[in-house]
């Protein structure tokens, strides 16, 4: 057996607008507890999932930059710490993320096997999973680029399909560790229904699950030859990137240079190099509230229950209930979502069109498109509670050990009441502890910062009071997160 390391390349790009009101821009799907019982999030389950394979090597991620200390705080909750968590400035499609991950894992000299997954994906046999990433090593280390095909269970019109030189096996049949992959012979883009089912009658087809396997080396050649102009982008981003703490961020000028396009297109559907392994493991994209409801496990009414929800004669509905009590009396069919500031309510048939829902919030300029109530940072999150003219209330949960940049306000004050640890104040050049049930002012005009010392996450009550209480309206001075972005709030 080979010891060439294994390098998973986690892609954490992507909103998910199909899951909102759940899933959007600030924190998308991939961030959520969405699969299973437990609590870990679709990306953490992304990482878990390969544990068990040969010469499994620590993972590459990539994030949009807007993400980082969320991508950075969940593999620290599952104890990983990654190779690299490469910054995109800006959104460019798979084919540069998987150019700079092959560039990244290949500058010491090296020349690794690279597993290339989505961060949003579902994969129910986690153990068959590894047994066909197992099988496709020895042609990836021989040269070919490995595409995963998902053995398709139904004639779907909303995914890309691989057609394959010859017949692929049905992976219910075979065991995994057997299967051999087949070269391909094309890529098809989404089909109607009717070719949908000739597909599925020919036996040669699999769904595009946009998962691959090939060695650094391999797929750096086939970008020189079939997209120069990705990789010479992609190169002069790294050479010219800059350390962030424990991210690498690309340079943004040369990186917003690159071709938007992905790695399918730029490459796979080119080469001469590609094959398919047939994947049977209970895949999904989790692209929409439906499909979740399919791949979850459901009681005996066939009801999906997450959260503080109460079902009375219901049956077949997906309920869900991130804060408020959820009750469901006797529905059918629905999706009921409900977060910190939306409720959805819809068919199971038309869940798919709750993106079109938010386009039309876009266009009017609506905060619940993009963001919830709940905006996480790097040293916690604070939430907003109610507001009037002139004032606004948040809670603000600061976690252990963590700390506010040292800033000011030209346009407000600020009053903290300390509910739950012990907070350090410093104002204006002078420090104080405040603990549990009491307070400080934050005069306008003052030079401040909170810390927190303590083994517990400190939680307080902000009121704010002024003629603008934006969150641009901040002065910083010194930040141990090394932001310099004004706009974002400490």
């Amino acid at each position: 057996m080979s010891s060439r390391s294994l390098v998973p390349v986690i892609l954490c790009g992507g909103t998910g607008t199909r899951l909102w009101p759940l899933s959007r821009a600030t924190y998308p799907k991939q961030y959520w507890a969405l699969a299973g019982s437990g609590e870990e999030t679709l990306l953490q389950q992304t990482h878990q999932r390969l544990q068990g394979l040969a010469n499994l090597a620590p993972p590459l991620l990539i994030c949009n930059e807007d993400h980082r200390f969320i991508v950075a705080e969940q593999m620290r909750q599952i104890g990983v710490d990654p190779a690299g968590i490469l910054l995109e400035p800006i959104g460019r499609n798979t084919a540069p993320a998987v150019a700079v991950a092959a560039l990244q894992a290949s500058s010491s000299g090296a020349d690794p096997l690279l597993l290339v997954l989505a961060a949003d994906h579902v994969i129910a046999d986690a153990e068959r999973f590894r047994a066909t990433v197992q099988a496709g090593c020895p042609a990836a280390e021989a040269g070919q680029l490995v595409t995963f095909g998902i053995v398709p269970t139904a004639p779907e019109t909303g995914y890309g399909y691989i057609e394959a030189a010859e017949p692929v096996p049905a992976g219910s049949s075979h065991e995994a560790a057997n299967l051999q992959p087949v070269p391909i012979a094309r890529f098809v883009e989404k089909p109607d229904r009717a070719t949908a089912e000739q597909f599925l009658a020919s036996g040669r087809f699999t769904w595009n699950s946009g998962m691959f396997l090939f060695r650094a080396s391999a797929i750096l050649a086939e970008l020189e030859q079939h997209a120069p102009e990705v990789l010479r982008a992609c190169r002069s981003a790294l050479e010219h990137d800059s350390a962030d703490l424990d991210f690498l961020r690309l340079e943004r000028e040369a990186f917003a240079g690159c071709p938007n396009v992905a790695i399918d297109v730029a490459v796979m559907e080119q080469t001469s190099r590609g094959s398919v392994l047939p994947l049977d493991a209970g895949w999904s994209d989790v692209g929409s509230w439906s499909a979740l409801w399919e791949t979850a496990a459901r009681d005996g009414s066939g009801n999906v229950l997450r959260g503080r929800v109460i079902s009375e004669d219901s049956r077949n509905c997906y309920l869900r209930s991130e804060h408020r009590l959820v009750v469901g009396l006797g529905i059918e069919d629905l999706v009921v979502v409900e977060t910190d500031d939306v409720v959805l309510v819809a068919g199971r048939d038309r869940a798919q069109d709750v993106k079109a829902i938010v386009g039309r919030l876009e266009a009017e300029g609506a905060s619940e498109s993009k963001a919830h109530r709940r905006i996480y940072r790097p040293w916690g999150h604070y939430d907003g509670v109610t507001e009037g003219e002139r004032w606004q209330v948040k809670t603000i949960v600061v976690n252990p050990g963590a700390s506010l940049s040292l800033q000011m306000h030209h346009h407000r004050a600020e009053h903290w009441i300390v509910v739950k640890g012990t907070a350090v104040v410093e104002k204006d050049g002078s420090q104080e502890l405040v603990g549990e049930n009491q307070s400080t002012y934050i005069p306008l005009g003052c030079k401040h910062r909170l810390s927190n010392p303590g083994q517990i996450p400190v939680e307080l009550i902000e009121v704010q009071s002024g003629p603008y209480l934006g969150e641009d309206d901040i002065v910083r001075f010194e930040d141990v997160y090394g932001r310099s972005d004004v706009a974002v709030r400490a």
